[in-house]
């Protein structure tokens, strides 16, 4: 289990399809089917995609009914935020170093 670290969360969004249903429940609650449509995979590996994205919280379910409605919590990206704003300056960093170089070369 990757849940109690942010391995959990690396790896949910490492998946191109669980990064498309972190999207699509960026703009609201859904159930299975809802999500599903517009995928060119089974039921069932949507299912174990949200199973995924359950376990490193990144979304939540509550039934209604007979439906399973899903909702983002986007709380947990906060750990993906926080790594690549290190990587962000430093190549941020790089690139004004850079410019400056050619610069001074003109």
């Amino acid at each position: 289990m990757h849940s109690s670290t942010g391995d959990g969360v690396f790896h949910a969004i490492a998946d191109p399809n669980r990064r498309r249903l972190i999207d699509l429940l960026a703009e609201g609650e859904r159930s299975v089917q809802e999500l599903a449509q517009g995928f060119d995979i089974t039921m069932a590996a949507i299912s174990q995609h949200l199973a995924v994205l359950l376990e490193s919280r990144l979304v939540s379910r509550r039934a209604q009914g007979r439906q399973r409605l899903y909702r983002l919590d986007a709380a947990p990206l906060r750990i993906v935020d926080e790594w690549t704003s290190q990587h962000r300056r430093f190549w941020q960093s790089r690139l004004k170093r850079l410019h400056s170089y050619l610069d001074k070369g003109q």
